[in-house]
């Protein structure tokens, strides 16, 4: 495995560099904004790891250059902000996940192989498969061994988002953050809403126990499936 860090701190960089070695993990280093985007994301990292207060270029502004130009490559922000403001903003600009520094390389390491295992979220997707039931998003239609059930659009983006990250908790504020936007008024009382009601379209469709839509009290939700593979 192979990843870009982006890191203007010298000592952080050899510290992650030798830890993620340790894991097995490769890691070439870009120090600031105008470098990480020279560097060659597509099609040569599995991951990139970006400091959000780079000197010159910041790391917002990276990513959503990176995105525009077409660069699908999982993106985990590290930072010091910690707000659910700063965490929105940073997922709402196009991060898939998000680390307050100081932390642990081991959880570092584990969430690098995480988003390396996922499928690329920005690519459009004809069908994707959980157990026993099967999402087509552009028909916003569910199908299963119950039937075919029909979705009203944000629950098809939720429940998409969702089965793009199989076994993985998605936070919250990034499911709002993902599916309404970050200027969105919406609270987490629609939230639930939503989810009550993908979890009523799941079981209509046929989903059965298998396929399970698990709430993790105070942090977000996870979608549990024998089989959860996006299909074209």
């Amino acid at each position: 495995m192979r990843v870009l860090l982006i890191e203007d701190d010298a000592s952080l960089c050899a510290a992650v560099t030798a830890g993620l070695a340790a894991s097995g993990i490769q890691t070439d280093v870009g120090r600031d904004g105008e470098e990480g985007l020279a560097l060659p994301c597509r099609g040569v990292y599995d991951a990139c790891c970006l400091d959000r207060m780079l000197p010159g270029l910041d790391g917002l502004s990276v990513l959503r250059r990176a995105r525009a130009a077409g660069v699908a490559t999982p993106v985990l922000l590290l930072t010091t902000l910690a707000r659910v403001g700063d965490r929105v903003d940073g997922l709402d600009a196009g991060a898939d996940d998000y680390l307050t520094k100081p932390f642990d390389l081991r959880e570092l390491a584990a969430r690098l192989r995480a988003l390396a295992r996922r499928p690329a979220a920005l690519e459009p997707t004809a069908r994707l498969r959980a157990g026993r039931v099967s999402l087509y998003p552009e028909e916003l239609r569910l199908e299963g061994p119950a039937g075919v059930v029909k979705l009203s659009k944000k629950e098809c983006e939720l429940l998409e988002m969702l089965l793009r990250s199989p076994g993985r908790l998605l936070a919250r504020e990034q499911l709002l953050a993902r599916v309404w936007g970050a200027e969105a008024e919406v609270d987490d009382a629609s939230l639930d809403s939503y989810i009550y009601l993908v979890r009523r379209k799941l079981a209509r469709a046929g989903a059965g126990p298998r396929l399970r839509l698990a709430t993790v009290r105070g942090a977000g939700y996870r979608l549990e499936a024998d089989e959860c593979a996006p299909r074209g």
